[in-house]
C-alpha cells in the first residue's frame, strides 16, 4: 500500500463484498479497500482467518465476516443480503474465491470429479456472486462486478485443463454480463493475473499489486470501463517463448531459418 495517500480515499462511501477475502489476494484487497474508505464484507469458508482479519482491520462498522461457500446459492445470497442490511447497499462485488484443483495432470490422468469441483467454485461461484449482486444493483442503476481470473484466461498450456477452462469461462461470463447489465449502469470486469515469470524485470509483484488493480476497477476512476480482462502479468502474455527459441536456435546456425 506504499504510495497510497490516506487523504485520497478512492472508495469512500462504497460497500464491497469480497469472496475468498480471508487470505491471499482477497485479504490484500480487503485491507486496501478498507484503507480507501469502503465498508467490506469478507465472504469465505475460512472462519478463523476471516474473523481475525476483521479484528485486525477495524470495527464491526467497517468490516464484517460472513461464512460463505460460493458453490452454495443460499450462502452467496446471505453475503449480499448482509451487505445491504448492515451497510445499506452494495456497490462492489468482487468474486475472488477460486481453487486450482489437481495441477499438472494430463487429460488421461485427469479426474472428472476434480474437473467439476474446479468449475463449480471458479465459474458457478462467480456466476452466483454476479447473480445476487445484480439482484440488488439493478434497482440502484449502478454497481461494479469484478472477477479474479488468471494468465490461463489468455494463454493455454500453463495449467490444468480444469483451471484453464474455468478461467476462459469467466472471461466469457464477464463479457456477457457487460452486455446485459450495461443498460443498468453496472460494470463487469475481470483481472487476469500471474505472480511469477514475467518479461518485466526489476519489479517484484506481490498481493498488493493485484489489490491495486482491483482498487482501480472498483473505483470511479474506471467508471467508463466494462467488459475488460485486465491482465496483470508484467507482459508475460505478449511473449511466445517457443517462437523465440526457434529463432534463436536458427540464428545460431543450428536450424535453417524459416522462409520469409
Amino acid at each position: 500500500m506504499a504510495g497510497s495517500s490516506p487523504s485520497a480515499k478512492r472508495l469512500e462511501g462504497k460497500v464491497a463484498v469480497i469472496t475468498g477475502g480471508a487470505s491471499g489476494i482477497g485479504a490484500g484487497t480487503a485491507r486496501l479497500f478498507v484503507q480507501h474508505g469502503a465498508k467490506v464484507i469478507i465472504a469465505d469458508v475460512q472462519d478463523d482467518l476471516g474473523n481475525s482479519l476483521c479484528q485486525e482491520l477495524g470495527s464491526d462498522e467497517t468490516i464484517t465476516f460472513v461464512h460463505c461457500d460460493v458453490t452454495v446459492d443460499d450462502d452467496v445470497c446471505n453475503a449480499v443480503d448482509t451487505a445491504v442490511s448492515k451497510y445499506g447497499k452494495l456497490d462492489i462485488m468482487y468474486n475472488n474465491a477460486g481453487i486450482s484443483g489437481t495441477v499438472n495432470k494430463t487429460l488421461l490422468e485427469s479426474d472428472v470429479e476434480d474437473f467439476k469441483s474446479v468449475l463449480d467454485v471458479n465459474v458457478c461461484g462467480g456466476f452466483l456472486g454476479a447473480k445476487h449482486a445484480a439482484r440488488v444493483m439493478i434497482p440502484s442503476k449502478k454497481g461494479t462486478i469484478i472477477f479474479t481470473s488468471s494468465i490461463a484466461s489468455v494463454i493455454a498450456g500453463l495449467t490444468s485443463h480444469a483451471y484453464t477452462a474455468s478461467k476462459h469461462a469467466l472471461v466469457g461470463l464477464t463479457k456477457n454480463l457487460c452486455v446485459e447489465l450495461g443498460k443498468f449502469g453496472i460494470r463487469s470486469m475481470i483481472e487476469g493475473i500471474l505472480l511469477e515469470a514475467a518479461n518485466l524485470k526489476g519489479v517484484n509483484i506481490n498481493v498488493e499489486d493485484i489489490a491495486q488493480a482491483a482498487l482501480y476497477l472498483a473505483s470511479d476512476e474506471s467508471r467508463y470501463v466494462s467488459g475488460l480482462n485486465l491482465v496483470v502479468d508484467g507482459g508475460f502474455s505478449t511473449n511466445n517463448p517457443s517462437f523465440i527459441n526457434i529463432i534463436s536456435t536458427a540464428l545460431s546456425g543450428q536450424l535453417p531459418m524459416p522462409p520469409k
